[in-house]
């Protein structure tokens, strides 16, 4: 990137500030944030108190903001929780071989699926709002975030290649450049207020009560004591792990699980059945459980690879 391109960088995050989103620096040519990572934060100067995270640098002050854009030609961060945003986040694949699962099968793209997500809410597909086109093709919608509530960043808890930037996120802005490619305006109104329907699918489920020990005992019929406490224990890191991490939550249960299964204080069934209901009651589909368990299985050894 050749320093021409900084007067239009600094207008694009002006332009961010003037419709009230703070932003922060990213680097040139790149997504990812200017500055140094936690782990590298030498404690001093703006982080003398603390790290600060982009989230917390983020600002609307055009002075800083001039000041800042001069020194560099970086792009632009939007920091949409401070925006009270709420950005969904249409990916596209990133090759052939990026193919939707079997939830999803037919649909090319997170444009695809979001469109299905609104059909089966019986809803029309909100176009209507501040719309961005990313580098790669795919898009970014932009809604004010609802009142009263702190949503945050999802990872594909909508669906394939349906993300959402809130507070713990940000999105890069319009007229940024990244591979020699521009993030655009196609829709230049006003950010809407989120879909209910959305927020509704967004808001946090409270966390299942986890299941008595003298229930999950019965249950268990021939399994110790030791091994019931155990596998309870790992069903409440499932029941309470926080969207984005619940797949990840699944697996490594299955993992820890697996020295019982392999001791024989276990059984593979048994694991399997309640790790299984565990994730769906947590919102995971049947079949994102089931590989998650079979490869934290594996991983355990308490499964064996089938030859292929």
């Amino acid at each position: 990137m050749t320093p021409t391109h900084a007067p239009a960088l600094l207008r694009a995050a002006l332009d961010a500030a003037e419709r009230g989103w703070p932003v922060f620096p990213l680097r040139p040519g790149d997504k990812r944030p200017a500055g140094h990572p936690e782990r590298d934060c030498p404690r001093t100067g703006r982080c003398a108190d603390g790290h600060r995270t982009p989230e917390q640098r983020a600002t609307r002050d055009p002075q800083h903001i001039t000041a800042c854009w001069q020194t560099a030609p970086y792009n632009v961060g939007i920091a949409t929780g401070p925006a009270q945003l709420v950005v969904v986040d249409l990916d596209i694949p990133k090759d052939d071989s990026d193919t939707a699962p079997a939830e999803w099968e037919g649909m090319d793209d997170g444009l695809d699926v979001f469109a299905a997500l609104c059909e089966r809410a019986g809803e029309r597909l909100p176009t209507e709002t501040f719309t961005v086109r990313t580098r790669r093709g795919g898009q970014h919608l932009y809604f004010a975030a609802p009142e009263g509530k702190t949503l945050r960043s999802t990872g594909g808890s909508l669906g394939w290649k349906v993300d959402t930037r809130a507070w713990g996120g940000y999105v890069v802005a319009a007229g940024s450049m990244v591979g020699g490619a521009p993030y655009e305006v196609i829709h230049d109104a006003p950010a809407t207020s989120l879909p209910a329907w959305l927020s509704d699918l967004l808001t946090p489920k409270p966390a299942p009560a986890p299941m008595p020990l003298s229930e999950l005992s019965a249950r268990m019929r021939n399994a110790t004591a030791y091994s019931t406490t155990a596998l309870r224990r790992e069903l409440e890191k499932v029941l309470s792990a926080r969207q984005g991490g619940r797949n990840r939550a699944l697996y490594f249960a299955a993992y820890a699980l697996a020295r019982l299964i392999r001791t024989g204080d276990l059984t593979e069934a048994d694991v399997t059945g309640e790790l299984l209901s565990a994730g769906q009651s947590i919102g995971l589909p049947a079949g994102e459980c089931r590989t998650a368990i079979r490869s934290g299985l594996v991983r355990g050894g308490a499964v064996e690879v089938s030859a292929a």
